[in-house]
Formats: C-alpha cells, structure tokens, sequence
C-alpha cells in the first residue's frame, strides 16, 4: 500500500456509484482516515435535463450534501462548479481541474487523406466530441449543420442518439472513436463545438484546444474556465441554438480568425499536463494530513479549505 493510500481516501462521485460514495466517509471514520472528494457529476443539472422537477433538484441536491459534507476537503473542477456546491451549503471546497496529454491531441496530427474523405467540397469541418444524451443537448446544433460552406460531424453515441440522429439530419455521424484515431479527428477539424450546459469541467473541450481549435461553448459550468470569449473561441448564452450558430458562422467565415484562436488555444493548456494535475492533488493530500488536528487518520472538525 502507497503512502498516500495508507493515510487518506479519496473517492470520485458519479450518479450511479452514489451508494458506494456514500459509504465511503462511513469507512473513512471507522478506519481513522481523512476524506478527500472529487465531484465530477452535475446530478442536480442531470435531474433538471430529465426533467424530475423541482423535487428531483432538490433530491439531488440534498444527496450531494451528505457525500460532501463528510469529506475532509472537496475538490471541484471549474469555478462555477466550486461556487454552485459552495452556494448550496458544501464547505471545504477547492479547485481541482483536468490535465491534457498534449503530445496525443496536437495539431501536427491533422490529416490531409481524413479531411477529404469527410469533407469532398473543401467544407470547413466543425466537430462535437462526446456522449449522446439529453443533458448534452445536441440537437442545439441543427441550425450549425445547415451553414454553408461547412460539415457538422458528431463523434460519439449515447442513449439519445436516435433522437440526436432525426435532430441534426445535415450532420455525418462518426460513432465513437478513440485514442489515435480520435486525436486525428480532433487535429483534422476547423472548429469544436459544444452544447451542453451541465458540464463540471468539459474534458473534451480541452482536448479541442490541446489540438488548436477553437471552441465555441455556453457560457456556464466548465467552459467558463476553459474558453477565453473572443480569444480562443466564443462563449454564447446557454440553451440558445441561433447564438450557437452565428458564433460558429463567423469563425466558418474567417479562416485567420480560426487560426489565431486556435492558436491561442493551444498556448493555453500547454502547462496543464497530467503531471501537474498529479501533483497538485499530491499537494491536497498532504495539505489534509497537515492540517492542525490530524494525527495519522482523520483530522478533527475543521475548516481545511474554502472556495
């Protein structure tokens, strides 16, 4: 057993691991040992795309509570998510964002053979990576797969992609792809695009930049972080389908555009390898085990961070 293993558990909260989450400061306490806890999952903003009601927000909300408020320290990944669980009464949060394996996802990979065969006419390419279900809403994307001059490709699958499919007639539907193949894909678009607006974080965002896209995204959740508005991309008013087209059309329209803020992109995440995500969630751990009241378990109540 590692060191930090030894001393501290740490756990990631998903929708349908909540039961095993919520067990897991119970074991914490009965084994003396600090908490950590990754939330990675918007379950209120999923309870909100189902369509559960008020009540189902509210039930969400109050299970995310008892998970995080038995941790030592809650680690979010972008500001608006550390600011939403911080609003809702969840104390001890900090900032923990995602690396990116830049030597994977870069622009050198773009690929003069896979852009012909997507795009015959010379289309500029735009390109949606990620799951297809109702809280990604990609069916916001059908006034961008009908602008001209350009190709919408969806790349992924999902519970919603018959519905997805019937939305966004125009689109070419890759299915899932991944590692190389998907960093070629990534390399060999002109624009990334995003939709939905219940992301904590927004790897695949990342991913796009690491490849020198620009993005355009909702200006909500993770894109907050990862979208310089006007720099690296655009930032458009959520849930609006129409500002999500006339962002990507002025981008279509203008290939230096393209290029400077796909540039700038790249330039952003350089420094955000998985190495420093490591280390900095090294330095959680051994802030915890610091903090005054931690013999070699868990620490006494305290306050050991704030958002």
């Amino acid at each position: 057993m590692t060191r930090w293993s030894a001393t501290a558990l740490t756990w990631s909260i998903w929708p349908a691991r909540s039961s095993s989450a919520r067990g897991a400061p119970r074991s914490a306490r009965q084994l003396d040992l600090p908490v950590i806890a990754v939330y990675q999952t918007d379950m209120p903003g999923y309870a909100r795309a189902y369509h559960t009601g008020r009540l189902g927000e509210a039930a969400a909300w109050r299970r995310v509570r008892d998970i995080h408020n038995g941790a030592d320290r809650t680690l979010a990944p972008s500001t608006a998510s550390a600011a939403s669980l911080h609003s809702r009464g969840i104390p001890r949060v900090w900032l923990w964002g995602r690396g990116v394996d830049t030597g994977r996802f870069d622009p050198a990979g773009r690929c003069a053979a896979l852009r012909r065969s997507l795009a015959p006419e010379g289309q500029v390419l735009i390109g949606y990576v990620g799951r297809l279900a109702p809280e990604k809403r990609v069916d916001l994307l059908a006034d961008v797969a009908r602008l001209p001059g350009a190709r919408l490709l969806i790349v992924g699958s999902g519970p919603a992609e018959a519905a997805v499919r019937k939305a966004l007639p125009d689109a070419l539907f890759l299915g899932p792809r991944h590692g190389s193949d998907l960093a070629r894909i990534y390399a060999s678009l002109d624009i990334f695009v995003h939709s939905g607006c219940c992301e904590t974080f927004g790897q695949t965002i990342q991913e796009a930049a690491a490849s020198g896209l620009p993005v355009v995204a909702p200006a909500a959740g993770g894109p907050l972080d990862l979208v310089e508005d006007g720099v690296t991309g655009y930032l458009v008013t959520p849930g609006d389908r129409g500002a999500l087209a006339r962002a990507v059309a002025r981008l279509v329209a203008d290939p230096r555009l393209r290029a400077a803020a796909g540039q700038a992109a790249r330039e952003r995440v350089l420094a955000r390898s998985w190495t420093a995500l490591g280390n900095a969630l090294i330095g959680h751990y051994t802030a915890v085990l610091r903090a005054p009241g931690c013999r070699q378990g868990r620490p006494s109540q305290r306050k050991v961070g704030a958002t």
